[in-house]
């Protein structure tokens, strides 16, 4: 699993206020999936949807949720076990592989695409990224060829191709749509460099609008507040997609 249970995110809080509250989204197929929303005090010129790793949503993503709506960005954190586990909280010691397996790619872009339609809900056209870690790191990037009008994707320490996809992030680089931010760890056996390299030269044979950053010596999950002697990686890792984020934020009339 990426993140220990007690695992926060190791970024300040921002300037702007913010606070979140549960969800219960519902996607096209009829499934009821839990979420968690956190809006700011001001305007957000862009959103995002949040995208957990293999533990699904809990209170790391919440908590990171509430950090991007006090940078600026209003985020909705979503859960992708709906269909096979239910809704509400669950222990930290649960049991989450056999969810895992189950889940498949359209039940996945669905939960998705119910996320990015209540973001925009008052605002059709309203910018929004996603961003995933691990396991949401790949779906992350997956989301850039589903036909969602994203600005842009960015995925932490996500495979390019997950053993159990017949086509990974990387077989659909095609089709994607909008810009790609990779965060990677250098260090993480999980990830050989290899695959990054090739994910790197897929997206640039694409056409696609990328960044690929390595950090050398990074773990898998180095974006942990856990994990002091990556703070700077951290630091870095995060101001890069605030920066992603603005970048491809079109200013509105």
């Amino acid at each position: 699993m990426c993140f220990q249970p007690d695992s926060l995110p190791p970024i300040p809080r921002g300037t702007r206020q913010a606070q979140g509250q549960d969800l219960v989204l519902t996607a096209r197929d009829g499934n009821r999936l839990a979420a968690f929303e956190a809006k700011g005090t001001s305007a957000s010129e862009a959103a995002v949807v949040v995208l957990p790793d293999v533990r699904g949503l809990f209170r790391f993503y919440k908590q990171l949720a509430v950090y991007l709506a006090a940078a600026g960005y209003d985020s909705l954190a979503i859960d992708y076990f709906g269909r096979t586990a239910g809704l509400g909280e669950r222990p930290d010691d649960w049991d989450f592989w056999p969810h895992v397996y189950d889940t498949t790619f359209g039940g996945i872009r669905d939960d998705v695409t119910a996320a990015v339609s209540h973001l925009r809900q008052s605002d059709p056209d309203l910018p929004v990224f996603t961003v995933g870690f691990c396991f949401g790191g790949s779906n992350s990037w997956h989301q850039a060829a589903n036909g969602l009008r994203l600005s842009g994707v960015v995925g932490f320490y996500g495979k390019p191709r997950r053993p159990e996809e017949e086509a990974g992030a990387i077989d659909r680089v095609t089709g994607m749509a909008c810009p790609v931010l990779a965060l990677m760890g250098g260090d993480d056996p999980s990830i050989p460099l290899e695959e990054v390299d090739r994910f790197e030269q897929a997206l640039t044979e694409a056409g696609v609008p990328h960044q690929v950053i390595t950090y050398p010596g990074a773990p898998h999950s180095f974006f942990d507040r856990r994990l002091e002697e990556f703070a700077e990686e951290s630091a870095d890792a995060w101001e890069r997609m605030l920066d992603f984020f603005a970048a491809n934020t079109q200013p509105r009339s």
